[in-house]
C-alpha cells in the first residue's frame, strides 16, 4: 500500500458515510467513474473488497473498516498538529468534543465552566446522550472522551475515575415508608417502580439490586429514558425509583423528594472519564481530560443527608 493517498482514504470515508458511490462523488466533487476507480485501485492493491453491497447501500467490510481507522487516525494527527500550532502562536485555544451520559448533564456544565475558567480560548462541544449513543460516539471517534458511570468493554479504552456516584431510592414525601429505617428489598415487593430504558447503567444496577425479589413486570410502571420524567412521576406519586443521587440533589434539598432507607443502599458506583485507547488527544482535549480527573469531583452535587439515607461517605 505504498501508493496509498489521502484522497483515496477520503473516498473510502465518504462512501462509508453516505452509502452510495453517486452521493460520495457529489460530495467530493468528482465523477462517479473517478471515485469508483479510486476505490477499485485500493481494493486491487489490498487484495480485498472494501465494501459489501446490501439492500441499505454499501457497507464497509473488515478491510474497509481498517481503512476508516487509518483516515480517523490521520485526521486526529492533523487536528493535533493544528491545535499545537495554535498553542505555539500563543492563543492557548483548541477544540474539545466531550460526550456525557444524560445522568451526568447535571454537573458536566460545572466541570466545563471550571475548565474554561483556566483555558478561556478553548471551545467545548458538549454531546449529551444515553449510554448507548455515548458508547457509539466513542467507538466511532466522534468525541474525544466521555463521562459515564460504566465504561464499555467491547473495545479497547482508557479510563480513570474522578468521583463517587451513589444510586439512591427516591419517593414522594408522603410515601408510606417515609421516616422508616432499615427497609429490606422484600418490603419493596409491592411497590411500583419507575425505571430507565433497557441498556442504561441505572437500569442494569436496578435489575442487579432487585434480583431474586418477586416483582411483577406490570409493577415496574412506565419505562422511561429520561431522569426528568422519572423524577416528575415520583413526585406525582406514580411510584418510586432507583436513580443517580446526583440527579435529585436539588429536589431532595427542597423536600420535593425523599430518600428511602433501604438495606444495601445507597449503591456505590464511580464516575469515569473514558476515551478510546487509540485516540490521540490534542493539547486542549488532553488538558480537559486531566482537569476532569483532578477537579471533576468538586463539581458533583452533594445530597442533603438529612432527607433520607446517610450518604456522608459519598460526599465530595
Amino acid at each position: 500500500m505504498r501508493n496509498l493517498s489521502l484522497k483515496q482514504l477520503q473516498a473510502v470515508a465518504a462512501v462509508a458515510r453516505l452509502g452510495t458511490m453517486t452521493r460520495a462523488a457529489q460530495e467530493l466533487n468528482v465523477t462517479s467513474a473517478a471515485l469508483y476507480a479510486r476505490i477499485r485501485q485500493l481494493e486491487e492493491e489490498a487484495g480485498l473488497l472494501l465494501f459489501d453491497r446490501t439492500p441499505n447501500g454499501l457497507k464497509p467490510t473488515d478491510a474497509g473498516r481498517e481503512m476508516l481507522w487509518a483516515i480517523n487516525s490521520i485526521n486526529t494527527v492533523l487536528e493535533t498538529c493544528t491545535d499545537r500550532l495554535r498553542t505555539l502562536k500563543g492563543g492557548g485555544g483548541g477544540r474539545v468534543a466531550m460526550g456525557v451520559v444524560s445522568t451526568a448533564k447535571y454537573f458536566a456544565p460545572g466541570i466545563i465552566s471550571g475548565f474554561v475558567g483556566h483555558h478561556p480560548m478553548v471551545e467545548i462541544n458538549l454531546v449529551v446522550g444515553n449510554r448507548g449513543s455515548t458508547v457509539e460516539a466513542l467507538r466511532n471517534y466522534e468525541i474525544d472522551f466521555a463521562i459515564m458511570g460504566r465504561p464499555p468493554r467491547d473495545f479497547a479504552i482508557e479510563a480513570d475515575t474522578f468521583g463517587a456516584h451513589p444510586l439512591v431510592l427516591i419517593a414522594p414525601p408522603d410515601h408510606r415508608f417515609a421516616g422508616r429505617s432499615g427497609l429490606t428489598r422484600a418490603d419493596l415487593a409491592d411497590e411500583s417502580f419507575l425505571v430507565r430504558e433497557d441498556g442504561s447503567g441505572t437500569r442494569t444496577v436496578f435489575e442487579e439490586f432487585m434480583a431474586g425479589v418477586m416483582i411483577k413486570r406490570a409493577r415496574l410502571g412506565i419505562d422511561s429514558g429520561s431522569n426528568e420524567t422519572i423524577k416528575q412521576a415520583v413526585m406525582a406519586g406514580l411510584g418510586i425509583a432507583l436513580i443517580s443521587g446526583h440527579t435529585v440533589a436539588a429536589e431532595v434539598e427542597t423536600r420535593r423528594l425523599i430518600l428511602l432507607d433501604v438495606q444495601g443502599l445507597p449503591i456505590r458506583r464511580d464516575w469515569y472519564v473514558v476515551r478510546r485507547a487509540d485516540k490521540v488527544l490534542g493539547p486542549a482535549a488532553a488538558a480537559c481530560w486531566e482537569y476532569v480527573i483532578s477537579d471533576g469531583a468538586r463539581w458533583l452535587p452533594v445530597l442533603d443527608t438529612s432527607a433520607g439515607s446517610a450518604l456522608s461517605e459519598f460526599e465530595t
